[in-house]
């Protein structure tokens, strides 16, 4: 059975692939399912305790999960200003002349720098469906989710998330790998939990930490959306 929520992006949407560098960061289209379990473990923790969250991480983790978004979608293309930790890279006998170099440009610790982003704003409402927990438990973590992907992405809950026995049309599971077939579409490389993630790994007080590979896996995923129009400061893909 699978339980549906529909959220009204009442913000920009940002989330860098697992891949891309601080200054290069182009945005997925979509959150990925990392991103949306990790949103329901936050609300679990914030509402519920740890000690429900730890009792409810296995479910979390081997949730199935599809997306719907809306017919047409923008990512807009900036640079921004950002300050980046300023590395020294002189002879040891030097490196004290070209800090207090730096401290008088006022360029340390950190250097003023300039980055590239991407932020998507979805032009309707994006769907999430969830397969493999109990709908009483599924549903107040759904309630209490308003922010996917980067911090400041933030969703709207439309109305009570409902059940369906089979996943509607028009959904694409972002659990699910393509395994070798290749549909038309757009091509999304998004991260999951792995076998091995565990509710230590996702605690951000506990010192393991999470490896790429490991505990958090990629996956390609295909969306059916094309390029309809471009340009140097933005991109709009609608669903085919």
């Amino acid at each position: 059975m699978w339980v549906l929520a529909e959220y009204q992006p009442t913000a920009l949407f940002s989330l860098r692939p697992a891949t891309a560098t601080s200054s290069g960061g182009k945005s997925l289209i979509v959150p990925t399912p990392f991103a949306i379990k990790m949103a329901l473990l936050d609300a679990t923790i914030r509402t519920q305790g740890l000690a429900t969250a730890q009792m409810l991480f296995p479910a979390i983790q081997n949730l199935r999960i599809a997306i719907r978004p809306p017919r047409q979608i923008v990512i807009n293309s900036t640079f921004t200003k950002i300050l980046r930790l300023k590395e020294i890279k002189t002879k040891a006998s030097e490196k004290d002349a070209a800090m207090a170099q730096a401290q008088a440009d006022r360029q340390w610790p950190f250097q003023k720098t300039i980055a590239y982003r991407e932020y998507v704003q979805f032009a309707g409402p994006l769907e999430l469906a969830c397969e493999g927990m109990e709908f009483a438990l599924l549903l107040p973590l759904l309630l209490q989710v308003n922010y996917l992907g980067k911090r400041g992405g933030f969703m709207q809950l439309q109305r009570t998330p409902r059940t369906e026995q089979m996943l509607p049309d028009g959904f694409t599971e972002v659990t699910a790998s393509v395994n070798g077939a290749f549909p038309l579409g757009t091509l999304q490389l998004v991260d999951d939990f792995g076998p091995t993630m565990t509710f230590e790994h996702a605690d951000i007080y506990n010192s393991k930490g999470i490896r790429l590979g490991t505990e958090r896996i990629l996956h390609h995923i295909v969306l059916p959306y094309r390029v309809a129009r471009s340009s140097r400061g933005f991109t709009l893909y609608e669903r085919f």
